[in-house]
């Protein structure tokens, strides 16, 4: 995947935007919540951060070129450094999973709102 592939994918899911923030961060969000961020500053390097469980986030980190995400580690996020960590399909399912998981995570009330 390159970096117009993961945008197009992330932002495929319901009410999910983008935002460049800290300068150089490309991140998707829904309801003003990150599920996954990637980094704009080189192309030919991508990286992409994500949350997943606690399980997987053991799991993931065990793996070459996966590492636990800096400064939000401790909310089970991690650092795929190098896409080809993964096959496509599996980090599709990673990336479709902590978004789920932020959408379930929203008051009710702003799932509502986003919803109608």
């Amino acid at each position: 995947m390159d970096i117009e592939e993961i945008r197009r994918f992330c932002l495929s899911f319901p009410h999910a935007t983008e935002d460049v923030k800290w300068g150089n961060d490309l991140t998707f969000t829904v309801g003003k919540k990150m599920f996954a961020v990637t980094g704009l500053e080189t192309a030919e390097n991508i990286s992409l951060s994500f949350k997943c469980t606690p399980e997987k986030f053991a799991e993931l980190t065990e793996k070459a070129g996966i590492v636990p995400a800096h400064y939000v580690a401790r909310y089970h996020w991690v650092t795929v450094q190098k896409l080809d960590a993964l096959k496509t399909d599996e980090l599709k399912s990673l990336i479709k999973q902590s978004y789920e998981m932020v959408w379930e995570k929203l008051p009710k009330k702003l799932k509502n709102n986003l919803n109608s």
